[in-house]
């Protein structure tokens, strides 16, 4: 069994866990900090959810993001920033697509395709102060999570900017 759990990241100047947004998610653990005020929180488990990013988003006055890692296999990921709002997409769209049953829905009537999701990104990076290219974005919001669906969003991460979490 893989692992299950929330990754969110945020920028502030005091621990995101204080914050009103996540005040609420029993047993958050900062896992990394960076200069900047970057954090890294976890929430393991499978069951519950870490609230609204775009609540964390305003309430800290930066953009903020949270990976959902399901069982290794994927990731769901809600991002979202003051000015260039919220955006959803998925990471390892073939296992995601496992996940969503035979209701006749598709990962794309969930998530946004990668081309749309790596704009939106671009976005959401230069409004945290990271300009970033749209190519490497790309790679990593198509790809299949080999082995670990987690190493994706940590390239994600590393792609937008929001490194050395």
């Amino acid at each position: 069994m893989g692992y299950w759990g929330y990754l969110v990241v945020g920028r502030s100047e005091r621990p995101l866990a204080e914050t009103e947004a996540l005040s609420g998610v029993p047993g958050l653990k900062l896992r990394k900090s960076a200069s900047g005020g970057w954090q890294m929180w976890e929430y393991e488990g499978g069951d519950g959810d870490v609230g609204s990013m775009v609540t964390l988003a305003q309430e800290t006055g930066a953009p903020a993001l949270f990976g959902y890692v399901m069982d290794s296999d994927c990731v769901v990921v809600e991002a979202a920033a003051p000015e260039s709002g919220v955006w959803t997409t998925c990471l390892g769209r073939g296992a995601m697509a496992k996940y969503l049953g035979d209701e006749g829905l598709t990962v794309d009537d969930y998530f946004l395709e990668p081309p749309d999701a790596a704009e939106r990104a671009v976005r959401w990076a230069a409004e945290s102060g990271h300009p970033v290219e749209i190519a490497p974005l790309l790679a990593v919001l198509a790809a299949d999570p080999n082995p670990l669906a987690e190493n994706l969003f940590h390239d994600l991460l590393d792609r937008l900017g929001v490194v050395p979490l």
